[in-house]
Formats: C-alpha cells, sequence, structure tokens
C-alpha cells in the first residue's frame, strides 16, 4: 500500500483530548506540576491521534519540541488537544496544545505547546505507510507545510552534524 492508494484522511478526524485532574502527587516541592507528568499526558494524547489516522499502532519517534510556557498547580484540570499535522510515508507530526484549568474560578491556560513524530508500524514492528492527509482547508494546509517545513530543517540539521562527525 502506498499514500496515494488509500483516501487522504482529514486532520479533525485525528483529533483527541485527554483531561486530568492535577493531584498532590504530581507536583514538586514548589507545588508545580512536574514536566514529566506532562509530557506522559501528551505522549499518550499524541499516540492516540498517531493510531487514529494510521489505523494501526503507532511509536514515538521523537519529541521536538517542548515550551513550557508557565507552570501547571495541584488541583488544576489538564487538557491536551493533539491532532495531525503532517504526513509523510509513514510518519506523521503530532501537535498538542496544553491548558490548564482553574475549576475554582474558569480561569484557562494555555502552558504548554508540543510537536512530537510517530511512525506507524506493520505486525513485524517495521515501518508502513500512512494514508495522506487532506489539506483541504487552509488552516490545515498551513500547518501540513508547516511540519514539512520543520522536518526538512530537522533533515539537513541531522546531515550537517552527520557530515561533521565524520
Amino acid at each position: 500500500m502506498t499514500n496515494s492508494d488509500v483516501t487522504p484522511k482529514k486532520p479533525s478526524l485525528s483529533r483527541t483530548v485527554f483531561t486530568e485532574l492535577m493531584m498532590p502527587h504530581q507536583v514538586n516541592n514548589l507545588g508545580h506540576v512536574f514536566g514529566g507528568e506532562v509530557l506522559s499526558m501528551v505522549d499518550r494524547a499524541a499516540a492516540v491521534a498517531a493510531m487514529r489516522h494510521a489505523g494501526r499502532a503507532c511509536v514515538t519517534v521523537s519529541i521536538d519540541r517542548v515550551d513550557f510556557k508557565e507552570p501547571i498547580y495541584t488541583g488544576e484540570l489538564v487538557t491536551c488537544v493533539a491532532r495531525v499535522n503532517f504526513v509523510g510515508r509513514s510518519s506523521m507530526e503530532i501537535g498538542v496544545r496544553v491548558e490548564a484549568e482553574n475549576l475554582l474560578s474558569g480561569v484557562k491556560r494555555h502552558t504548554n505547546t508540543c510537536l512530537l513524530t510517530f511512525v506507524a508500524i506493520d505486525e513485524s514492528h517495521r515501518p508502513c505507510s500512512v494514508p495522506p492527509l487532506d489539506v483541504s482547508d487552509p488552516q490545515d494546509e498551513r500547518l501540513s507545510h508547516d511540519g514539512r517545513r520543520r522536518r526538512e530543517v530537522r533533515e539537513a540539521l541531522d546531515r550537517e552534524l552527520e557530515a561533521e562527525d565524520s
């Protein structure tokens, strides 16, 4: 199967929302939620989005970027919204937006943005093709273009660093 053999899927079909109330065992001595707790939620939400798009098992290849904008506190409700931004042959860039909500005041804050790369795998745990992305919506097209550009930059940097090591 190649990408051209499969009907493209809209990014909205991969949209995944994870929500969890942050408890005292998830925070450090400052009362801030551990970054690893947030990353675990992000990775799980992104995995579901990737599997929804691919229709098969997917594995995390990299967490390309995590921007911690501000802390999350005990008692806040954390919501991760994940979706596929870009699709290669077997890989997918998943974007995750993290928000914290103070349940007493109702105030919501954008606390994190994360970009992850997943690869779809077959029964032998080898990379396999995923459906193309339907980017007929201008916003989806922009996100896909940005994802493709980020992949090109990562690949160029990898080549440059490999040449320096030689």
